[in-house]
């Protein structure tokens, strides 16, 4: 009786060893993939910043209106001025039909104390 328990006390102590082992191996290949995720997300990251970088150079005022007046012929573009814009009173909005002849009636609104002394 007293090996079968010493045999169970071993059989234990090696399927637990066998079980942390492999914990332990998969902890490691998930910090792993965590370290190459998070690499590759800083490369991401620099490559966006360099394409940002590259929008906003190409986006430069001088350079735009030079290729406006390059390809005028082409594309028969003008430049944007201040004077192309209109103020927003200027802006002619739409009857609303929906909200025509809705409002007859006034509701008066007062400033009651909400049922306290």
């Amino acid at each position: 009786m007293r090996t079968l328990l010493y045999f169970l006390a071993i059989g234990s102590v090696v399927g637990l060893a066998y079980w942390a082992y492999e914990e332990n191996f998969e902890t490691q290949q998930s910090l792993k993939r965590l370290r190459a995720l998070q690499a590759q997300i800083g490369d991401t990251r620099e490559a966006l910043a360099v394409q940002r970088a590259e929008w906003a150079y190409l986006n430069r005022p001088d350079r735009l209106s030079d290729l406006v007046e390059m390809n005028f012929k082409g594309l028969e573009l003008l430049p944007l001025t201040p004077g192309h814009f209109g103020a927003l009173d200027q802006v002619a909005y739409p009857p609303n039909p929906s909200l025509e002849g809705e409002l007859v009636e006034t509701i008066e609104v007062s400033a009651g104390t909400g049922g306290r002394p």
